[in-house]
């Protein structure tokens, strides 16, 4: 019934108990979950995951929080992008939150970091995952110039749009609205839900449905009533309930539509099954 179209299972604080998570997502209808990647020496645990869950699947990147991590190349994120079962490029986007004493321009390694992404996402045709904290202008500005809608120049001849999701997004409704007019869909977390998220509730209800998800970023933000605990894909129904209350419908519309849209963006999860 639901999808939790971003979650991080591999994290220690769900990775120890996978068999008690994956057993509580069944008994809250939470048929599906995408495990997020964010470095490299993660991802094969990621991939892991994904190989032996037929209701998981795995996403390639580096956040662009790490640092001291290896740096994603072309060509490695290409080949791994090819693997069974990892159906999107990410975690990435601009985080400039935690600054740390540095300035803007000093965090030119997480845009080119990004850039690199984006250029994997257009050459194997699969959705990007987008984070951005605190740094949306750039994060917009970048893809538009690599994602294809400026005439921005690419390599070995035409190349898909940029396409994804902008995932737990805590940004203004002209950020939502920027993203949206670039193909991209919006994912709401637990964040929905609390107290002071007035704002973003209003951006949930101008989002429409067809160009929305939903997801936990577990283990982190845990939806109200659970805020403050450990989080886990089988809450998602929790952020379902709210963003049903805010457009007045059922919590089962939101869940199909919800899941259709993780079907449509991710279309990969329909492929054929191929060998591990």
């Amino acid at each position: 019934m639901f999808t939790d179209s971003h979650c991080h299972l591999t994290f220690p604080e769900l990775q120890a108990q996978m068999p008690a998570v994956l057993a509580a997502m069944r008994e809250a209808r939470v048929d599906r979950a995408l495990c997020i990647c964010t470095t490299l020496e993660e991802f094969e645990a990621v991939h892991h995951l994904a190989r032996t869950h037929d209701n998981l699947w795995a996403t390639v990147g580096v956040h662009p929080d790490n640092e001291g991590v290896q740096e994603p190349s072309l060509d490695t994120l290409l080949t791994l992008a090819a693997r069974p079962r990892v159906i999107g490029i990410g975690e990435t986007g601009l985080d400039y939150y935690r600054l740390n004493g540095r300035s803007v321009d000093d965090m030119a390694w997480q845009r080119e970091r990004f850039r690199v992404h984006i250029r994997a996402a257009r050459r194997t045709d699969l959705p990007l995952v987008i984070h951005t904290r605190s740094a949306s202008d750039d994060t917009l500005a970048i893809l538009r110039e690599e994602g294809g809608w400026t005439g921005a120049a690419t390599a070995g001849g035409t190349q898909p749009l940029a396409r994804g999701v902008f995932h737990c997004f805590t940004e203004t409704a002209e950020v939502a609205r920027a993203a949206l007019d670039l193909g991209f869909m919006i994912s709401f977390s637990g964040i929905l839900t609390f107290r002071n998220a007035a704002d973003l509730r209003e951006v949930a209800r101008f989002v429409p449905l067809e160009q929305t998800l939903i997801e936990t970023d577990s283990p982190y933000l845990a939806p109200v009533p659970f805020r403050g605990k450990t989080n886990t894909p089988a809450l998602v129904p929790y952020v379902a309930q709210l963003l049903a209350e805010i457009k007045s419908l059922p919590v089962e519309a939101v869940a199909e539509a919800t899941s259709h849209n993780f079907d449509r963006l991710f279309d990969r999860v329909n492929a054929p099954a191929s060998p591990t």
